[in-house]
């Protein structure tokens, strides 16, 4: 079949080929299914593991792809033959990047009601990552105001849409007017254009119950600045870089909370709490109420370009990779 393979890890991608005729997934065993993909999204994770510079590294030669959508091909033992045809999101930590996986079927949901196949593939981690932290870490109410920094990518404009869902009123930033339209497209209340070497927040001190942050980088301190007593500050990512030292004193002073967010994370160690937030989002997104922002569209044998654009930071919203 055909599939992207990581065979080495390399910080400009030389190590992730794509082959045309990769060994097809095993058969399914008990309490497995083969699902034949029909899209996949990549993710700021996806870029990573391919220079090993994510937390999770998996064992090479590895499929990348965290997150997809597809219809099951094959059952194994203990599971209806009922669900042969059925549409699926497929979630996990890689091997969407291919024609076929095989998987757990405890590892799958059935696509939301109104959404596509490229928007059921973009939908989870974006939704899950922004809902645990905006409403669960975040704490968040209803009219209650959120900055979103790099609200241009796929995670700051599933962070906006999320937010508006949630009730908020929402200040969006981004470097650049492609990327703001696109957070206007997705609910955004106002935009601040970023200058990404000196972001200037000084019109909102004190202004922000929470600040949604993937970026790091040089808008940290002046965002942290943007908080009211007593305000929320989510860590999301480093995409900007090396992670930033926080003055402890400034914390006290302004009562301010920062709270690490990871979405994979919390549901493992809070037993229930993974199925309860993946039916919340979904009930969003069956609502109409968030759905994925797609900036660019390829088809499997282009994908290497997708990363590319995430990597050089053009891509605004999410990478679809059509199967």
């Amino acid at each position: 079949m055909r599939a992207w393979v990581c065979h080495s890890l390399q910080d400009d991608r030389s190590g992730l080929r794509f082959e045309t005729e990769w060994p097809e997934p095993t058969v399914p065993g008990a309490g497995e299914v083969t699902v034949a993909l029909t899209a996949a999204s990549l993710n700021y994770p996806d870029l990573l593991m391919l220079s090993g510079g994510y937390q999770y590294r998996p064992e090479l030669p590895f499929i990348p792809g965290m997150e997809g959508c597809g219809i099951i091909t094959a059952v194994g033992e203990g599971l209806s033959g009922e669900l042969i045809d059925e549409h699926v999101i497929v979630g996990g930590r890689g091997g969407c990047l291919a024609e076929r996986m095989t998987l757990p079927a405890s590892a799958l949901r059935i696509v939301p009601d109104g959404l596509h196949d490229d928007e059921a593939a973009a939908h989870t981690v974006g939704a899950l990552t922004a809902y645990v932290g905006l409403a669960v870490r975040g704490r968040m109410q209803p009219g209650e105001r959120v900055l979103v920094l790099g609200a241009g990518g796929g995670m700051g404009l599933a962070a906006v849409s999320m937010a508006v869902a949630l009730g908020g009123e929402v200040v969006a930033a981004a470097s650049t007017p492609e990327k703001l339209a696109a957070a206007k497209a997705c609910g955004a209340h106002e935009t601040l254009l970023l200058d990404r070497a000196a972001p200037d927040f000084s019109a909102y001190k004190g202004h922000f119950d929470l600040v949604f942050d993937p970026v790091g980088g040089p808008a940290v301190m002046p965002a942290l600045r943007t908080l009211r007593w007593g305000g929320r500050y989510l860590i999301i990512g480093f995409v900007a870089g090396a992670p930033v030292s926080l003055p402890l004193n400034r914390l006290l002073l302004a009562g301010t909370e920062v709270i690490g967010v990871r979405a994979g994370e919390y549901a493992r160690q809070v037993p229930g709490s993974g199925p309860r937030h993946l039916r919340a989002i979904d009930g969003l997104a069956a609502e109409g109420k968030i759905n994925p922002f797609i900036g660019l569209r390829v088809p499997l044998d282009r994908a290497d370009e997708a990363f590319a654009a995430m990597a050089d930071g053009t891509l605004v919203g999410k990478a679809v990779v059509t199967i």
